[in-house]
Formats: C-alpha cells, structure tokens, sequence
C-alpha cells in the first residue's frame, strides 16, 4: 500500500509539473508567432504580419493567468516564466513591430532605422525596470506597445513628420513616470476594460480583413478606444 502510494504521488508530482511546463511551452509559442510575424513584415504583408502578432497578443493574454492558476512558479521554480514572458514580449511587443515601423515608408527615409533603434533600445532598457509596474498594476511609463503603434501607423498612415514625433514621444513616455492602464491586471474598471479590450480586437480583426483600409467609422472606434487606454490612467482617480 506505501509502495503504491509513493508511485501515485510521484506520478501525480510529474503530472503537475508537466501541466505546469505545458503553460511555459504555451508562452514559447509566441515566439513562434513572432517569426511568423517577421517573415510576413519583411514580405511587407502587414494584414499577415499582426494576425500573427493578435494571435501572440491572445496568447500573452491568456498565459499570465492560468500560471497563476496552476501555481507554475511553485511547480516549477527552476524556470523563470518571468523571464521566458520578457523575452517573447520583447519579440512581438518591439523587434517585430520596430521593423514594420522602419520598413512602413511612413517615416522620413533618413531617419527610420534610427528611430527603430529607438524603439528597441529604449524598450530593451524598459523590460530591464523592475520598477515597470505600480502596485496596482499600471504600467509605469509606456509599456513598449509598438505593436499597437505599428498598428496605428499602418491604419492612420500620418505625415511622415508626425510620426516620427509619434516615435519620439512615445520613446521619452518611456521613461516618465506615468500610469498606463494594463487592461487585464488592473483591478479599477476591469470588467469596462476587458470588455473595450474585447471590441477593440473585433474592430481589429474587421481592419485586417479589409486590408487596414475599414472606413472611416471603425477607423474612429479604434482611435477612440486608444485615446481611452492612453490616457485613461492618467484620468484614473477621476472616473
């Protein structure tokens, strides 16, 4: 009975540790999509290169909690999901999206590379702040969502000029500290941001699906919701 009772708990404890290394491959697998995302964006198929983007964005979505759930760090304290979730962001949050912002032709020729050696230089120096998040969540400074601003950069396609600035704005946000709202950790309007999260990826999806060309009403439902979580932390002890 002992001897049956130490093989069920031993196969037990590899059952959880596996799950838990399950959720730690899920993580991973955005940086699969990230490579995808590249290969598209060199390409220039930008439609392509975000579906791949949206589906790392769902599934950095997604790990976070079901970590927590299943206890990953206890099961499996010799990985650092921490550290696999940083270097898989910093894929699809800002090497991918700094090519496409680079290669888009919307910014002056002469300065494009450099500023995508902005972005990746001030979002590497970024990920590296512990300091990176309030206690209540916020993002402290701009969290590196190149991602979204390639985005906006294709959908908007602005003067070379603006956005450029753009780039150099959101570069020095970088490094001031002011809250950002992270839409699924931040306990203050959750359910309000989960749901406007939720639209925004249906706008998003209708947007690719008609080239980043959607109409002028989707275009201003996006822009509108992105001056919500732009600013909607600064406003946070107002609403």
């Amino acid at each position: 009975m002992m001897r049956f009772d130490r093989e069920w708990g031993m196969r037990g404890l590899s059952l959880y540790k596996a799950r838990a290394f399950s959720i730690h491959i899920l993580t991973a697998t955005g940086g699969g999509c990230a490579f995808l995302a590249l290969i598209e964006a060199i390409n220039g198929e930008w439609p392509r290169m975000f579906l791949w983007l949206g589906f790392a964005l769902i599934i950095d979505t997604i790990d976070g909690p079901l970590a927590r759930y299943f206890h990953v760090r206890e099961a499996l304290p010799e990985w650092s999901g921490e550290t696999l979730d940083l270097v898989v962001d910093f894929l699809t949050y800002v090497l991918v999206p700094a090519y496409a912002i680079a290669a888009s032709g919307l910014l002056p020729e002469a300065l494009a590379i450099p500023a995508g050696i902005v972005i990746v230089m001030t979002s590497a120096l970024y990920f590296a702040d512990r300091r990176m998040k309030t206690h209540d969540y916020y993002f402290r400074g701009f969290p590196g969502l190149w991602n979204l601003f390639a985005f906006y950069l294709l959908l908007l396609s602005p003067p070379s000029w603006l956005a450029l600035s753009a780039v150099v704005l959101l570069a020095i946000l970088t490094f001031v500290p002011v809250p950002f709202i992270h839409p699924v950790r931040v306990a203050h309007l959750r359910y309000f941001n989960l749901g406007i999260l939720v639209l925004w990826a249906v706008l998003a999806i209708v947007t690719l699906f008609h080239g980043m060309a959607p109409g002028p009403w989707i275009t201003a439902a996006l822009c509108a919701i992105a001056l919500y979580f732009l600013f909607g932390g600064v406003l946070r002890r107002m609403i």
